[in-house]
């Protein structure tokens, strides 16, 4: 008969940890590429949603209008109330078209035109943009020196422990709105607050 040489595999510790260190890698390895694998072919069944940014540029450029929107969005969902936007303003005479007072004659010309008290509300609004709010003292004074140097007037106001960098003149929601584009191009975040006058 013949013999078998038997052979002895000798392993020591280090070995044994070095087997299960390259077995646990190849492990974590095989399961986050199956993890990518599953995204990407999810991602390919189902469009990708939205971001919250591109919903924000979505959104209607003046308030009146971004009211409207909630009103429709809102019709049978569960709002209480449905929110009113302001009513429009006052047509303007067209230049083909004769003054009032022509038409009415010149017993009605005398009479002051009276303006709605709507518009004397929406007329009055006053507005500024604020760039931060911070509680870091440093932070506001380097935004508001930024700033002047893109050539906006600012103050510094501060309110319950926070710095708070707003332009310096109040503005219509128009003009605040034309503002906050100039700002934004100068890398700024803005946004409108409604001040007192």
């Amino acid at each position: 008969m013949a013999s078998r040489d038997s052979q002895t595999v000798l392993l020591s510790r280090q070995a044994i940890l070095l087997v299960t260190a390259v077995g646990v890698s190849l492990l974590t390895l095989c399961y986050v590429l199956g993890v990518q694998v599953g995204k990407q072919s999810a991602a390919l069944r189902h469009p990708q949603t939205k971001g919250a940014g591109e919903e924000l540029e979505e959104l209607p450029a003046t308030m009146a209008d971004q009211l409207k929107a909630l009103e429709q969005a809102g019709n049978g969902t569960g709002f209480d109330k449905p929110v009113k936007a302001p009513p429009p303003a006052p047509p303007e005479a067209r230049p083909d078209e004769p003054p009032a007072e022509a038409k009415a004659g010149p017993a009605k010309a005398a009479e002051p035109k009276a303006k709605p008290p709507e518009a004397k509300a929406v007329a009055q609004d006053h507005w500024t943009l604020q760039l931060v709010s911070t509680p870091d003292a440093g932070e506001a004074r380097t935004v508001a020196g930024k700033a002047k140097a893109a050539g906006f007037k600012t103050e510094t106001l501060t309110e319950k422990g926070l710095n708070k960098v707003r332009l310096l003149e109040p503005m219509d929601r128009k003009v605040a709105d034309a503002a906050i584009q100039r700002l934004r191009k100068h890398g700024f975040k803005p946004f409108a607050i409604k001040v007192e006058p």
